[in-house]
């Protein structure tokens, strides 16, 4: 295979940065496999007769689907380079207003179905002693607003087993990346992507304000789907990719806002929390 060549393993792959990725990789002359629960859509929204495309209906909740489809995969391309966990949608509502379905459902598809691609693909990586898992979450992941607890929790999830995930398979030559972007001008606010609670409760004011402020965002965002997918494909092709990458200025304020209340708030509290040691007393006599 032509070393420029990769392979690539895309889910959720119909709209969003998963069709903007599959676009110009394709443009690119790459191989890429890519997922959605309709294969007909899939193939329709890529509208290309390139052989160089392999389009895949994966119920990636379900661990027969996604282990068939990383198998059928291997065998297409004959490896599997690098590995995008795109798939998810939004759910908004306060905890006490979504119910214990909702809230699993949406972590079966943030969550679970990202946990099922890296353990089936990781055997290929394994064997290859190679290969950059990219899985996308968001600046909610970091920095979570009013009204989404369940989707912060999500993402705040995929953050947490990436960072561990790189450190588990850096030895075995493999990469990770987790990506978190803030507001693109993507599908993600319509009824397609985005679940908001059929149960509102009166008193969540704040929750019902936030919800309004988004949807009327929709196709007013700041972020260009295009340049993202263009930044994610960059960072798959440098020797030291970061482990995180938040794309979008709002992202950026986001995150250093966070980050600075954190460490404010770590240091206003440092006497209480270093008091809790066995061995605090004696140092402080």
């Amino acid at each position: 295979m032509d070393n420029n060549k990769k392979v690539w393993f895309i889910t959720g792959a119909s709209k969003g940065f998963g069709l903007s990725l599959v676009k110009q990789l394709l443009d690119a002359g790459q191989l890429v496999a890519a997922t959605s629960r309709n294969q007909e859509e899939l193939i329709k929204a890529v509208n290309t007769q390139n052989n160089n495309f392999l389009p895949l209906q994966v119920n990636l909740v379900n661990e027969a689907s996604v282990s068939l489809a990383l198998q059928h995969t291997y065998e297409f391309f004959g490896q599997i380079d690098v590995v995008i966990n795109n798939a998810g949608y939004g759910i908004g509502g306060a905890i006490e207003e979504l119910t214990d379905k909702e809230t699993r459902t949406a972590f079966d598809v943030n969550v679970f179905a990202t946990l099922n691609v890296i353990r089936f693909v990781m055997p290929y990586l394994r064997k290859q002693r190679s290969g950059h898992i990219i899985n996308i979450s968001s600046i909610a992941g970091i920095a979570p607003g009013t009204g989404w607890a369940i989707y912060g929790a999500a993402k705040y999830a995929v953050i947490g087993l990436s960072e561990v995930l790189a450190a588990d398979v850096k030895a075995l030559g493999i990469k990770v990346t987790v990506v978190a972007p803030g507001a693109f001008r993507t599908s993600f606010l319509t009824p397609d992507s985005l679940s908001i609670t059929e149960n509102p409760i009166a008193d969540y004011v704040d929750v019902r304000e936030t919800h309004a402020k988004y949807l009327k965002m929709d196709g007013e965002q700041a972020g260009d789907p295009e340049k993202a997918a263009a930044s994610i494909i960059k960072i798959a092709g440098v020797e030291n990719p970061p482990l995180h990458l938040l794309l979008g200025g709002d992202a950026y304020n986001r995150a250093l806002t966070k980050l600075d209340s954190l460490y404010k708030e770590i240091h206003e509290w440092e006497e209480l929390t270093c008091s809790t040691d066995l061995e605090h007393d004696l140092k402080a006599n």
